[in-house]
């Protein structure tokens, strides 16, 4: 028995020496890094952590980018990127270990990188050992994860808070619960700065060449001014940036008997105000048309958003209603009664890709838009693998000519091993800060000196 103990007692005093060591190790690495900068918020961090990553990258400053959302991505100064492989495919907090290291490797000025906990005391942990951002963004505060940060949208304000850096600075769009979200920064001695769409001209935003929205943009010219990059350059360095693979996007296709099909791929607005708001934003640029059919992926467990995706049904008005994934009990029994029989359950995640695509195609008309909502992962993925398979509609689109004329108020480094906006808030309202020379660096480092797309207009709205 005494032996016993002995090779527990060793084995613990060795567990804790290679802890230390690993944590020693690792704030090193941090310290190599002299701009971190962490992006939380419920939705549009992934593409906020790449307009973030563009705008620094267009003022001259090396930097790597992080996106965890739709497919994680580690994004190298040159702006190429690699998929982030992780063991069985689970994705866990102390990745972020490994991507401070593999960041520090490139001796960045900067490190924009996505918070992917979800619990409120990863989150704390996430911040204040994993990344100890010097800038912290808060994005939105929006409906979704309500079991892990709610059940109220104040609660998901403060357990979102709890990434904010202490002595630190947080940029945020939130204008709802600013009055919540600054009572946490107080707290934790860290200047809450509100970056506003309304500075967002229409036309600096047709300069990209998909759809983004005001608040995100606002939110890296932001982060931006704060470390002395001129507005113009971080422009043009997000103009460049490559969008998320996530991003709110309409192909056209042709189905095998000569169907066209409009479809946008809304996924990655999984909490239903963000889905309702980018679906009307497309309805509104003529981009996807009536007759309108969604289709909701389920997943086991997201069952609580598959319930959400369901009683948006009549807000959106669809022909039909396609459900697949599992459960599909969970959102059809959430489709409000007179709507529920426009529910077509194509089959759980095991059924043949095959045959549920060729399902789905049969049951749309000539010429139908189809909306894809809820979770991506699943057989979302197939679905859109199967589309990228049809023939693109190459006809003329009379929805460019729409977009034209569309009314703006409606609706260096090298690589390494929308809705209306209001004013900004009274209570406590933010004032701009002033462009300097790295305020937020851990220490003073040196910056090094430094085409558009075309979109069509977008009205500011919910950050994807």
């Amino acid at each position: 028995m005494l032996f016993l103990y002995s090779v527990l007692l060793v084995g613990s005093v060795v567990l804790l020496v290679a802890g230390l060591v690993e944590q020693r190790r690792h704030f090193s690495n941090l310290r190599r890094i002299p701009t971190r900068v962490l992006v939380n918020g419920i939705r549009g961090k992934s593409s906020i952590t790449r307009l973030c990553a563009g705008a620094l990258r267009g003022g001259g400053l090396v930097t790597v980018a992080k996106t965890t959302g739709t497919a994680a991505r580690f994004i190298h100064p040159d702006a190429t990127e690699e998929p982030v492989h992780r063991k069985f495919g689970i994705a866990n907090v102390v990745e972020q270990i490994g991507i401070v290291r593999r960041a520090a490797a490139c001796r960045p000025d900067a490190l924009v990188i996505e918070c992917m906990a979800v619990m409120p005391a990863l989150q704390e942990i996430n911040q204040s050992k994993l990344i100890r951002s010097t800038i912290g963004v808060l994005c939105n505060v929006r409906e979704d994860h309500l079991a892990e940060m709610g059940p109220t949208l104040d609660d998901v304000a403060r357990s979102l808070s709890r990434s904010m850096p202490e002595d630190g600075v947080c940029v945020t769009a939130e204008k709802e619960r600013f009055a919540i979200l600054q009572e946490e920064a107080d707290a934790r001695n860290c200047e809450l700065v509100y970056a506003d769409p309304d500075t967002v001209s229409d036309a600096e935003l047709r300069g990209f060449g998909w759809f983004t929205f005001k608040e995100n943009v606002a939110i890296a010219l932001k982060v931006a001014e704060l470390l002395g990059v001129e507005r113009d350059t971080a422009l043009k360095g997000m103009y460049e940036a490559p969008p998320d693979p996530g991003v709110l996007s309409v192909e056209r296709y042709l189905t095998p008997d000569g169907k066209r099909l409009r479809f946008a791929n809304v996924f990655a607005a999984n909490d239903p105000e963000s889905t309702l708001m980018n679906i009307n934003q497309l309805i509104s640029l003529g981009a996807i048309e009536r007759p309108l059919h969604v289709l909701i992926n389920c997943r086991p467990d997201r069952v609580e958003r598959n319930g959400q995706m369901g009683g948006i049904v009549p807000d959106l008005r669809p022909e039909k209603v396609f459900v697949v994934g599992h459960p599909a009990k969970s959102a059809i029994d959430a489709i409000p009664a007179p709507w529920r029989s426009r529910a077509v359950d194509l089959g759980g995640d095991r059924r043949d890709p095959e045959e549920f695509m060729r399902d789905l195609l049969g049951e749309l008309g000539p010429d139908s838009s189809l909306v894809a909502i809820g979770n991506f992962h699943g057989q979302g993925e197939t679905l859109l693998e199967h589309l990228a398979g049809l023939t693109a509609d190459e006809s003329p689109d009379p929805y460019a000519d729409h977009a034209d004329h569309a009314d703006p108020a409606v609706a260096p480094g090298e690589p390494c091993a929308a809705t209306e906006t209001s004013p900004a808030p009274a209570a406590g309202s933010p004032s701009p800060l002033e462009a300097v020379e790295h305020p937020y660096h851990d220490e003073t480092h040196p910056r090094t000196p430094n085409s558009p797309h075309t979109a069509v207009p977008l009205n500011p709205g919910e950050p994807r």
